[in-house]
């Protein structure tokens, strides 16, 4: 019992340390692919800052923009999230069948967000509709957040 409350403190100490390692890095330092995204999708925007987030087994990279917005890449470059303060997520990264979804059901709306992981698709609307769609882009939730 002493060994594994031991191991687990261990473990507890190790999230600690680990939880501060935010890195400032510039835009070169981004893995490549994240960086032709940001030129494909975000070259008129201005940088605020990049960093470089290590986590215990993982890292991944966050980039903000002068204007608020802001995305999150994964270790490899992929984007995981895209957050649009002043304008809308541009229509290319929107997949196709999604992007037809909104404009049939909520023409007037713009994605003001896009997340994406292993499982689905989470999708914020700037008529506070929050939209959650499977990997097929099948609607398997949705939330109006007023």
């Amino acid at each position: 019992m002493k060994k594994l409350m031991f191991l687990f403190v261990c473990l507890l100490s190790m999230q600690v340390v680990m939880a501060d390692n935010d890195k400032l890095i510039t835009v070169e330092k981004l893995p490549q692919k994240a960086q032709e995204f940001v030129k494909t999708h975000f070259a008129k925007a201005d940088v605020a800052f990049t960093k470089m987030e290590r986590e215990f087994l993982d890292s991944s990279y966050e980039i903000m923009f002068v204007n608020g917005d802001k995305i999150e890449f994964d270790k490899s470059g992929n984007w995981k999230e895209i957050q649009c303060k002043r304008q809308s997520v541009p229509d290319a990264i929107v997949p196709a069948k999604i992007k037809a979804f909104i404009q049939e059901n909520y023409p007037d709306a713009k994605v003001l967000q896009i997340e994406k992981d292993r499982y689905e698709y989470e999708v914020r609307l700037s008529n506070y509709w929050e939209l959650t769609f499977d990997l097929e882009f099948n609607l398997i939730d949705m939330n109006q957040d007023d």
